[in-house]
């Protein structure tokens, strides 16, 4: 069997998976977009994977995306950057990057504030937020998140679009379920608080999890194993 046949195979049973979870909990599967997690594959199978009809594409590393986007994506594609900025490497971003979805302190929001600003730009970030509160997980506490959405929604450049969590590896059952309904409601009550902002994204649930993310409410599930294969 080639390598494009494997990855057409894996992509049908996600895209199956996902519509099968989205109308178990009574919505349309359009209401989830897949994000298939690149990091440390090939740009030969980023279009593999975009001429399969796959559309969004997530990496984790600045330096990673740099090499691999040298040349451009298609316009429709769209490129998140969904592992840890470092405020240096805000710069880098503009350009990039369609939207940074791992955005989780004042730091970086000034950084990337400012590197928008120079580009003469606009980007979309999703703020990421620890809701199962592990130590050394990236990701802001829940209670910090109301002051960093303000923050983004004051700088002009950034558009806040909704929030981020990634679950603890081992969390399973209902603890994974409450995690996951954990940032649905945070977003809600965000929401009411920003009745301005449209803080629509739900970014949840990856290769082990995103059913029980989607039962929750997930618009974005980030899968790389299932989709790529092992690293």
């Amino acid at each position: 069997m080639s390598t494009i046949t494997r990855l057409e195979e894996r992509i049908h049973a996600v895209r199956e998976q996902v519509a099968e979870a989205a109308r178990d909990g009574g919505r349309d599967p359009g209401e989830v977009t897949l994000i298939a997690v690149s990091k440390t594959f090939p740009r030969e199978d980023i279009e593999a994977a975009y001429d399969l009809g796959v559309r969004h594409f997530g990496e984790n590393r600045v330096q990673e995306a740099q090499e691999k986007v040298s040349a451009p994506l298609p316009d429709d594609a769209t490129l998140h950057l969904i592992g840890h900025l470092q405020s240096n490497k805000a710069k880098f971003v503009p350009g990039l990057f369609d939207t940074v979805d791992s955005v989780d302190r004042s730091s970086i929001i000034d950084a990337l504030d400012k590197a928008v600003a120079k580009a003469d730009g606009t980007l979309n970030v999703l703020l990421q937020v620890n809701i199962a509160g592990e130590e050394q997980k990236a990701g802001c506490a829940p209670d910090e998140a109301p002051a960093l959405i303000e923050q983004i929604a004051a700088t002009g450049t950034l558009a806040p679009r909704g929030l981020m969590t990634i679950a603890p590896i081992d969390a399973t059952g209902d603890d994974l379920h409450a995690i996951f309904l954990g940032l649905g409601t945070l977003r809600d009550d965000l929401q009411a608080q920003f009745p301005h902002l449209d803080l629509r994204e739900l970014s949840m649930g990856m290769s082990n999890d995103y059913r029980e993310a989607i039962a929750e409410g997930a618009t974005q599930v980030r899968i790389g194993r299932a989709i790529f294969g092992e690293r």
